[in-house]
């Protein structure tokens, strides 16, 4: 967008992980791994949920539209980096930057908001499980799926509008491997209040409410399973926890590390150390949290084999 003298933008150069052209192909070969496993992992935790009749419950449902969710995500942000290992120029046009932190934010809000579903959905079936089915009803569920992905478009609509309002003159090379927030702002022209505000706002709204729900559906999860007499029934409750637990203290402490620290604290080279982690890793992680510590996760897979073979 032209403002004045200033020339309009058509591309952001991408400075990547690192520089180092002997580490380009060998993180080239790492990533690609790790791309390939995420899309392997969550697309098969999606086909193993929908063709398999015993996991038609809302925990399920929810765990697929969290795989799909990863999916997606990492398809963001992981095949635009792999290209650029190997190119010469790492460009992405000033089109593509919108559309993929448009993409990236509608993504990582869903997420968001489908952990704190989730963790609803354990504290009705822990502390009211003769009425879980009836809470838990197929259309609460498909509300809760919806509200997270229409609240999460709309957040991510405010936020790449205010991205729209900002001008490039002086320099177009981001030091990150994808359009984020942070490094698009140091290098405008322009005045960056309004967005920083906009993060903080909208990005404190959505942290608080989430991480709310999951610490309050929790302590009475805890409150409950505490008054279960056996020692077997407890370790049961407390296992069908442990792996969302895992999933949400990763996803929020490296959200938590990136945009809600000091500002003064700032390291984009740091920064982008902590991004890999949740736009590339945590995407791969989560399905196999969520079945190596499932076990009818783990008996749906033994018989989709069995069928097969």
């Amino acid at each position: 967008m032209a403002r004045g003298n200033c020339t309009a933008v058509t591309e952001f150069i991408l400075t990547g992980l690192t520089d180092r052209l002997e580490l380009q192909v060998p993180l080239f070969v790492v990533f690609l791994v790790i791309y390939g496993t995420t899309l392997v992992w969550n697309l098969g935790m999606m086909v193993l949920i929908r063709f398999d009749t015993r996991l038609h419950t809302p925990m399920y449902f929810f765990l697929k539209n969290l795989s799909l969710v990863d999916a997606c995500y990492s398809t963001v942000i992981t095949p635009n980096m792999l290209m650029n290992f190997l190119a010469e120029r790492k460009a992405i046009s000033y089109t593509g930057c919108i559309i993929q932190y448009f993409s990236f934010i509608l993504l990582v809000i869903s997420e968001c908001l489908l952990l704190a579903v989730m963790a609803y959905d354990r504290y009705v079936a822990i502390c009211n499980p003769l009425l879980y089915m009836v809470i838990m009803s197929p259309k609460c569920c498909l509300l809760l799926v919806a509200g997270s992905y229409l609240w999460a478009f709309l957040n991510s609509v405010v936020h790449t509008s205010g991205l729209l309002l900002l001008s490039y003159c002086d320099s177009n090379i981001l030091n990150h491997f994808f359009c984020d927030i942070n490094p698009l702002l140091k290098i405008s022209s322009s005045g960056t209040y309004l967005n920083q505000l906009l993060v903080f706002a909208f990005g404190s709204l959505i942290e608080v409410m989430s991480v709310v729900t999951i610490l309050v559906s929790y302590i009475l999860i805890i409150t409950t399973v505490l008054r279960i007499r056996s020692a077997k029934g407890r370790r049961k409750a407390f296992s069908t926890c442990a792996s969302h637990l895992t999933a949400v203290t990763m996803f929020h402490g490296t959200l938590l590390f990136m945009y809600f620290r000091p500002s003064s604290s700032y390291s984009l080279d740091t920064d982008k150390m902590a991004s890999v982690f949740y736009t590339v890793v945590i995407p791969m992680l989560n399905p196999l949290i969520y079945s190596l510590r499932n076990k009818d996760v783990k008996d749906a897979l033994r018989r989709a084999i069995e069928t097969k073979f």
